[in-house]
């Protein structure tokens, strides 16, 4: 019943694996008392379409990717986390009573489950977190019920096992960014019950994550990401996709680039993220946030968090959650500092060691 291995406690070193619609990013991480360090960091670009909105369609194309990261890390570690889209997994707090043991809670939550799972119970993977004292009654406590389609963490556990590693964890994108911003929180001002937005800005994919004093409230994904600016750059000046993508991150497109195509794509991220606030807004109890934390490949944009903050009139800082870490003399710091926005994932995955 546990497959899934969302709150399984780990005390070995895994590596953190995020497997985006681009690349695969590999991150690992070793800690000395309250300090970590990133003893490894690689990545690799994606095949086109083996990943399709966090679907994995071609299993030995994106093991190969993995294999070929491993390889370029020199890692030795062989234990890896993954994690599976939020939208594909439901959770749900149940109160349970407080005296049962975590064997006979997970017999009752396999013979109820059915209640709270819209799937036949032989297509899914559960798992389940005690939360605490539940507020109804002294005498339960409150238990966090998640459940995730079997295909997408068996797929996850065979990618994995093909590339020559051990599926050891199986999570979900929201805990991941959840752990990877308590290090973000630690850089804002005021971080009692602050109302914090992480905009995770991918490839292909927005996911809006609202965190209310460092707890998830509210995750919703979005079909937008940098892909639209790579493919209008191959649209208006003719290149491939592989030379946009070098060209957008490189530099040495003509004049108009600026004007005609990169300011209308970052006015186009501010209008995702006004619309993506609003979907929240009118969904919660909330009419504001405190803070917008923009994370993604497109947060490294030159002036887009100025942007945002200028038309959505809120404080706004780029997710960076090595500025506390230090960093081993194999790893191209340098690298890792202008990918370190779209790494919030693999932070979030790799954290997962130390638990």
């Amino acid at each position: 019943m546990s497959i899934l291995n969302l709150f399984t406690k780990k005390k070995n070193p895994m590596l953190g694996l995020d497997v985006s619609s681009t690349s695969v990013k590999l991150l690992e991480l070793s800690r000395h008392g309250d300090s970590y360090r990133v003893e490894n960091y690689a990545v690799r670009a994606l095949p086109a379409n083996s990943v399709v909105e966090k679907n994995i369609n071609d299993v030995e194309a994106v093991a190969q990717a993995v294999k070929a990261v491993v390889q370029t890390s020199r890692t030795k570690i062989k234990d890896a986390a993954v994690a599976v889209a939020g939208s594909s997994v439901i959770t749900k707090v149940i109160d349970m009573p407080a005296d049962l043991s975590e064997d006979d809670m997970e017999l009752q939550i396999s013979i109820e489950a059915d209640q709270y799972i819209p799937y036949p119970l032989e297509e899914v993977a559960i798992d389940f977190d005690i939360q605490g004292p539940s507020a109804k009654s002294e005498d339960r406590v409150d238990v966090l019920l998640a459940a995730c389609r079997r295909e997408n963490v068996d797929i996850r556990a065979t990618m994995l096992e093909l590339a020559d590693l051990n599926p050891k964890v199986i999570d979900v994108e929201a805990y991941t960014m959840e752990r990877a911003f308590a290090l973000v929180q630690e850089q804002l001002e005021d971080q009692d019950e602050q109302v914090v937005a992480v905009l995770d800005i991918g490839a292909t994919m927005t996911t809006l994550s609202v965190l209310v004093d460092g707890k998830t409230i509210y995750t919703r994904e979005q079909l937008f990401g940098g892909k639209q600016l790579t493919e209008e750059i191959q649209r208006r000046y003719g290149l491939s996709a592989e030379e946009a993508g070098l060209a957008k991150k490189q530099g040495g497109l003509p004049d108009d680039y600026e004007p005609e195509v990169l300011e209308p794509f970052k006015d186009a991220v501010v209008q995702q993220v006004t619309r993506s606030l609003q979907f929240f807004f009118s969904s919660s109890q909330y009419n504001d946030v405190d803070h917008i934390v923009i994370a993604g490949g497109v947060a490294s944009l030159e002036g887009l968090s100025n942007l945002v903050e200028e038309k959505l009139g809120t404080s706004v800082t780029i997710a960076n959650p090595f500025a506390n870490m230090s960093v081993s003399s194999r790893v191209n710091a340098t690298a890792l500092s202008n990918d370190a926005p779209s790494l919030m994932i693999a932070v979030g995955l790799a954290l997962r060691s130390f638990e």
